[in-house]
């Protein structure tokens, strides 16, 4: 079996409080994006992940794929299998590749081996690996509020547009994405402004993750800029970052020559 666990982009990311255990709440907009991977899985008589295209961690404490498999594993009577991930997605790049291969091992596993368990099972697993995994299961446009599990379908639609994601060749951990973010409940919320047409968004729609981010990584400023000078209707950093993304009305000609960049264009 094969699939394509795509990535995500945040539409708006407000850090609304710091929490007692050390968490913060938020609310964000997860908007899922034609930008895929590519994950086989198939029943074997022994265990294995191999990997190509981009390297990621193949320890087994650590990567999300077997860490899903051996969650399932766990409470269902499910084979070994040999699983190869091609990986497309940059890694600490604010786009959820990780989170989304881990998901689209949960829901292959489970139409795989014919297990019946529902989605709202499938997001309590998922949130058990990580806080965007849960995202991943159904996989549409939806806010997410609290610790950023908290997930509720919102109709919102960009089809026809083209987004541009830049990713500038560094990673940004969560620990030195949070280190200096400030706390702020914004005048309006997040659903109400992405009722707004996005053509005000630039004004109103924010990333808190960029004023504490942006003055340690400049270039990811300037690449926000080069983004809107050359067209985008919005433009802002993909959760913690590093990835900026843009969204054009029309399929844009861009001209970003940054050593290290990567440009992807694709149609939502």
């Amino acid at each position: 079996m094969i699939s394509f666990p795509n990535a995500k982009i945040n539409l708006g990311l407000n850090i609304l409080s710091k929490r007692t255990d050390g968490y913060h709440d938020i609310e964000s907009c997860l908007y899922p994006v034609p930008f895929t991977d590519v994950l086989e899985i198939i029943p074997s008589k022994q265990f294995s992940f191999t990997n190509s295209g981009l390297v990621v961690d193949n320890d087994r404490g650590d990567n999300l794929c077997i860490k899903a498999y051996k969650l399932i594993q766990s409470g269902y009577d499910i084979p070994t299998v040999s699983m190869h991930l091609h990986k497309v997605i940059p890694m600490g790049a604010g786009l959820g590749g990780g989170s989304s291969d881990a998901a689209f091992t949960l829901k292959m596993l489970n139409e795989l081996f014919e297990l019946r368990i529902t989605n709202d099972q499938l997001k309590e697993f998922a949130a058990e690996l990580g806080s965007d995994c849960p995202f991943f299961i159904d996989n549409q446009p939806a806010l997410a509020t609290g610790t950023g599990t908290a997930l509720s379908l919102i109709p919102l639609a960009l089809k026809g547009k083209y987004l541009v994601l830049v990713f500038p060749g560094l990673s940004i951990s969560t620990a030195e994405a949070y280190a200096n973010v400030k706390s702020n409940k914004p005048s309006v919320e997040l659903k109400e402004v992405l009722k707004l047409s996005i053509t005000v968004w630039k004004d109103q729609l924010q990333n808190d993750f960029e004023a504490s981010i942006f003055p340690n990584h400049p270039l990811l400023s300037k690449v926000k800029e080069l983004l809107y000078e050359q067209g985008a209707t919005y433009a802002a950093m993909s959760g913690s970052g590093s990835t900026l993304f843009g969204i054009f009305d029309h399929k844009p000609a861009l001209s970003i020559h940054e050593e290290g960049v990567v440009v992807k264009a694709v149609e939502l």
